[in-house]
């Protein structure tokens, strides 16, 4: 039990307002051949009942932040604190690791690869009950869609079926809170889709906190429900998903979520749009059904779906969505219409 010293109670007038985790100023550097600042006094609220993503490009500090939350991790300067107490890090505990919450790492470190999957996950729960462990393991494992998979072993499972019997392992004592690393790297795209959704029944049904990491805006944008984007450490941007995508406030968040254009004020100006900010103009507010400004086709990209066009006029380049494949030939002239742009 934390000493009362650290004990925080909010009055009843602002406790709707408080999240459920809340970092202040929180700094993390790593020591080595060179000193890195892994998080650089980042300031942040996560809350209940809700999924969170942090995303961000590699080496931006994401799961760094995502081990201070846990507890993994001690903060250099500043604090994390969960429900207004403090979280205990590896100074605190011998087990490093806050009680309420679980970790599902990238490496599956540990699931037991030489144990079936029932053992895998059975082996969180006591024997004091072998009804209620049977009954709590079997209700797992239908939920998470492994329930067939229950005598085979873990070594013998694909990327993704491991990654839901971890899944089950960190469920099966209900944490308030589940923590996952890139959760989807090693999964097949066609059940990534399944996975997302069996995580987000979960969280309506449960009332369970999800906070993950990932690099790909594909995997969190209609997943979570809250966005912390960082870059070199610092948090740049955090809101609804949405809001971000259509309103960031950096031209790095309008890149990662977007794959956004973005141009300076003299750019925009040869273009028409006069500002003294910089532009962002998403590939999907570019239209090619005819317009005053004339680019020439310098580039075609196939993205599956849709077609990727590269654009240039004078010193400006925009990337644009084509879905009708070979409409368009290199060094095609295209009357182009910038039917909307956000500024930065």
């Amino acid at each position: 039990m934390p000493s009362s010293s650290c004990q925080y109670i909010p009055t009843d007038t602002h406790k709707a307002h408080v999240p459920l985790i809340f970092g202040e100023n929180v700094s993390c550097t790593f020591i080595g051949k060179q000193q890195v600042l892994a998080v650089d006094a980042v300031s942040f609220g996560i809350g209940e009942g809700k999924i969170t993503a942090i995303i961000g490009e590699s080496g931006s500090g994401k799961s760094t932040l995502l081990k201070l939350i846990y507890g993994l991790l001690a903060p250099d300067a500043g604090e994390v604190r969960y429900r207004g107490w403090q979280v205990p890090t590896r100074k605190d505990k011998l087990i490093p690791g806050h009680d309420a919450m679980k970790l599902v790492s990238q490496g599956f470190d540990d699931l037991n690869t030489y144990a079936n999957v029932w053992d895998n996950v059975a082996s969180q729960l006591s024997n004091t009950n072998l009804k209620l462990k049977e009954e709590r393991t079997s209700a797992i494992l239908k939920k998470l869609r492994i329930d067939h998979l229950a005598v085979q072993r873990v070594a013998d499972l694909s990327g993704g079926e491991k990654q839901r019997v971890a899944i089950c392992r960190a469920l099966i004592n209900a944490p308030e809170v589940l923590l996952m690393d890139e959760p989807f790297n090693q999964v097949d795209a066609s059940f990534r889709d399944i996975l997302q959704q069996d995580i987000k029944n979960i969280v309506a049904e449960t009332g369970l906190t999800v906070i993950l990491v990932s690099h790909d805006p594909t995997e969190v944008l209609a997943l979570a429900e809250e966005l912390i984007v960082m870059k070199d450490g610092k948090i740049l941007d955090q809101g609804a998903p949405e809001k971000l995508y259509l309103q960031p406030t950096q031209a790095y968040t309008a890149k990662l979520l977007a794959k956004s254009n973005i141009l300076t004020p003299q750019q925009a100006s040869s273009i028409g749009i006069q500002t003294n900010k910089q532009v962002a103009i998403h590939q999907e507010w570019i239209s090619l059904a005819g317009g005053e400004l004339k680019f020439t086709l310098v580039g075609i990209r196939f993205r599956g779906f849709y077609q990727e066009l590269i654009l240039k006029h004078e010193d400006v380049i925009l990337h644009a969505m084509d879905f009708h494949k070979n409409r368009y030939a290199l060094g095609n002239t295209l009357a182009v219409t910038v039917t909307k742009y956000h500024l930065l």
